[in-house]
């Protein structure tokens, strides 16, 4: 096993730069995800841990050995794509022993490589069929099984579910999780799906526009995000924003009006105080409105489309103004049919931001 570092890396393509001095620290058996949206930078920064892309500035360790300058096959590393990339006429077994085969390692070891990796994914009643013999999961366990023959010092995955189903989607998270607590293995996964990023990191690294936005474990990201960017972007559903001015403010509260709510005022704390006038944007995540009266400001809401699904409901509701916010219920009967809702929001659980999205509170 190894740890990953990363010091101010930066990548240009010509005169484009997509990735900005990048600096991070992966621990050696970490699961960190990288997460963010199309075109943040994510995959490129993972290729340059692999070596399939150069760093145009900037440092990268593995193991405490600098790499810019070894090959990839050298690096220690195992990568899973997000194509298959099976060779359709081999079967499960000669796929995972290929690559070893090719290097001339030694075929007592590589059965025993094998073997292994088939047991780790469950694989081996599968191991004489070809790939058009098997479903999109059970090729992506052979996928993975091909990296795990590699015994690397650190897995990479490349958006390794999204051609799956939202069924097999979830079973190959699990899948993934077992794999990461059975081998203890260093591993790096890169996604656009903020579920996934939550539900399966040790740590979350959070990149926009090529630039780490935060890093931290996937809860505390949740409850304590850096910035209106983060707040947004973790969390399903995501965090409703409303427009508001600042009306006054003291040391350690500001007292704001909802742009699109009337005269509806609530006062929040803040720990970097906006001045009287300025333009700010509330946070408020869906599980945390409350009933008519139980909170500090009442907001009254014309009722969209209503989800009911068992425990829960997502009401999706819009301000008179047409802003649209989600409101999440614990199932309730009496709500089913409603046209209107008044939500109300707790001070203690409303997020701040200033007209750029930095955090006031």
């Amino acid at each position: 096993m190894a740890g990953v570092t990363l010091k101010n890396v930066v990548k240009r393509f010509g005169s484009v730069q997509v990735i900005h001095g990048a600096s991070l620290e992966v621990e050696d058996g970490e699961f960190v995800v990288f997460v963010g949206p199309s075109g943040c930078g994510k995959s490129t920064l993972l290729r340059i841990v692999a070596g399939l892309e150069d760093a145009s500035e900037g440092e990268i360790e593995i193991d405490g050995m600098l790499v810019n300058d070894v090959e990839p096959a050298d690096r220690g590393i195992a990568m899973v794509f997000q194509s298959y990339a099976l060779y359709p006429h081999m079967t499960v077994e000669q796929n995972l022993s290929f690559g070893l085969r090719m290097n001339g390692n030694p075929r007592e070891d590589t059965n025993r490589r094998v073997q292994k990796a088939a047991e780790i994914l469950r694989i081996n009643e599968l191991m004489k069929r070809r790939p058009k013999q098997l479903s999109g999961g059970q090729r992506q366990r052979v996928a993975i099984g091909r990296a795990i023959v590699r015994e690397p010092e650190v897995f990479l995955f490349d958006e390794p579910l999204s051609n799956l189903d939202a069924e097999l989607r979830v079973q190959m998270r699990v899948e993934i999780a077992r794999l990461h607590s059975e081998l203890g293995t260093t591993m790096i996964y890169v996604t656009h799906d903020q579920t996934e990023a939550m539900t399966l990191a040790d740590k979350i690294v959070v990149l926009r526009d090529g630039k780490i936005e935060q890093v931290g474990k996937p809860l505390d990201l949740y409850d304590d995000p850096a910035n209106q960017f983060v707040a947004g972007f973790m969390g399903s559903p995501k965090m409703n924003f409303m427009e508001a001015s600042v009306k006054s403010a003291s040391n350690g509260s500001a007292t704001v009006k909802l742009v699109n709510q009337g005269g509806a005022m609530i006062t929040l704390p803040v720990s970097d105080g906006p001045a009287v006038g300025d333009r700010v944007t509330v946070g408020v995540r869906p599980e945390h409105f409350r009933a008519a009266g139980q909170g500090d400001c009442d907001i009254d809401l014309n009722i969209d489309v209503a989800e009911h699904l068992g425990s829960t409901s997502y009401i999706y509701a819009n301000t008179k103004s047409g802003e649209q916010l989600i409101v999440e219920r614990e199932e309730s009967r009496s709500e089913v049919g409603l046209e209107k809702l008044t939500a109300s929001i707790p001070a203690q659980q409303a997020f701040l931001f200033d007209a750029q999205g930095k955090r006031l509170n």
